[in-house]
This record gives C-alpha cells, sequence and structure tokens, in this order.
C-alpha cells in the first residue's frame, strides 16, 4: 500500500468515528465514468448501492453536487431520498433555485443558449446542454484542437455578455445567468447537517471550491484523477472512489 493509500485509509476511519459526518460527491468523472456521451453517463456499478447504504446509517448524511440540472442528475443517477441532491453547480436544490430568475436573467440565458448554439453549429461534434442557470458548451467530441478554438469563441461572445458567468471543465464551458458554486453548497449542506467533518470528493476544475471550503482538521477532500488540486487527497479513477465509499461503509458499520 502506497504512503498515500494509508494516509487516506487514516484519515477516513478517524472521519468514520465522529458522531455526524457529510458525505459529498460530484457525479460525473466520480461517481460515474466519463463517456463520450454526456447523457450515458450512468453510475458505475456498486457505487450508489455503497452510498444508499451510508445514506442509512445514523449520523451519516450523503449528497451529490454536479453542474448538472436535478431532473437530469436523479435520471442519470438513480439516487433518492434520502440521498440529497444539488444541481446547476450549487444554486439548484429541492426547493428551487437559489434565487429566482427575473425576467432579464431570464432573457440573458436565452441570448447565452442561442449564442453557445451558433458556436455548436460550427464545430462537428460539438453539443449545448440547456440548464436552469444557462447552459454548457462541450466539446469532447470535436476534432483535436478544433475544442479549444470553439471555448475561445464562446469567451469572446456569450460569456464576455455582462451579467454572464463563466465555468471551465474538462473540455467544457459553462455559462450561467447567476453566480454559484460548490463550495457555497457544501457550506450550506454542512450548517444544514450539523456535520462534525465533511468527506468531499471531485474531479473537475469546478470541485476546487468545494475542496477550499474544507478547512476543519477532520475534513477529507479527494481528487478523483490527475491535475492540480487542493484536495488533502488523491485517487485514479471512479473505481477507486467506489472502494472509498466500500471502505467508509465498514467503518462506519
Amino acid at each position: 500500500m502506497t504512503a498515500a493509500a494509508t494516509g487516506l485509509r487514516a484519515a477516513l476511519a478517524e472521519f468514520a468515528a465522529l458522531p455526524t459526518v457529510l458525505v459529498a460527491t460530484d457525479y460525473d468523472g466520480v461517481v460515474a465514468p466519463i463517456v463520450s456521451d454526456p447523457a450515458a453517463a450512468f453510475p458505475l456499478p456498486g457505487t450508489v448501492d455503497a452510498l444508499t447504504a451510508l445514506a442509512g446509517r445514523t449520523g451519516v448524511a450523503v449528497a451529490l453536487i454536479s453542474g448538472r440540472d436535478r431532473a437530469t442528475l436523479a435520471r442519470l443517477s438513480g439516487v433518492t431520498s434520502p440521498i440529497t441532491t444539488v444541481g446547476s453547480h450549487g444554486a439548484e436544490w429541492e426547493d428551487g433555485l437559489e434565487g429566482a430568475l427575473d425576467d432579464a436573467a431570464r432573457e440573458r440565458r436565452e441570448v447565452v443558449l442561442a449564442q453557445l448554439r451558433e458556436i455548436a453549429a460550427d464545430f462537428p461534434g460539438a453539443a449545448v446542454e440547456p440548464k436552469p442557470l444557462g447552459g454548457a458548451l462541450h466539446v469532447r467530441n470535436v476534432a483535436a484542437g478544433n475544442g479549444s478554438e470553439a471555448i475561445d469563441r464562446a469567451r469572446r461572445g456569450p460569456a464576455a455578455l455582462p451579467g454572464v458567468h463563466a465555468t471551465d471543465g474538462k473540455a467544457v464551458l459553462e455559462l450561467t445567468v447567476l453566480e454559484a458554486s460548490k463550495g457555497r453548497a457544501l457550506t450550506v449542506l454542512r450548517e444544514r447537517t450539523g456535520a462534525d467533518a465533511v468527506l468531499y470528493l471531485g474531479d473537475d476544475v469546478t470541485d476546487e471550491k468545494a475542496f477550499a471550503v474544507l478547512t476543519a482538521s477532520d475534513d477529507v477532500s479527494v481528487k478523483v484523477g490527475d491535475g492540480a488540486t487542493a484536495a488533502r487527497f488523491r485517487v485514479d479513477t471512479p473505481e477507486a472512489v467506489r472502494a472509498v465509499f466500500d471502505e467508509l461503509l465498514t467503518l462506519r458499520t
């Protein structure tokens, strides 16, 4: 066992011993492997089962925090209560959008989507995913070299409009007409659950804002895959993520 793996197991043991904990995770690239078609990103077998079992343990709250809208997240993941789902990078909760869109924001959203679709039409393989707060330009299936050109065009166009917020991801640029973050969502969930500590796993640039709010000594942050990160620990794949949840379930039992 590597020193890094030993350190994570020790941190999980300390985390599991606390009275009340929050287990939270990103979805794509963590619970579900990354696939070429975002509409076919289903969970790795066994991962949701482990999360559901954890949510049934006394003193354990479980949440999925995703850039996807809640309806799509629920359909793909199959998770149900008591697991909490938070969509649109922390802006969309069970009781609705945090900060309802006014007429001006709705108009901005329509402009953003229209301009993103114009860009996607010029780059075969590009796709636009409408979301409650805006839209995402996916370039994973664009020919090599052209994806960055499409993203750059979106930055110069709709991303530069007043009141529009841009979030980078892996082969995707998401534009929203209200500002939200996974870090803020994680802070709200910590407060709502009264958790003594929080575990969060994520693989993307957007997850760094979640890692940044995990400052308590018993908090556990885990980066999935490569790339610079503020997380304390790292695992390589969604299979390793499933092992983390299985380990935590054993410890909590």
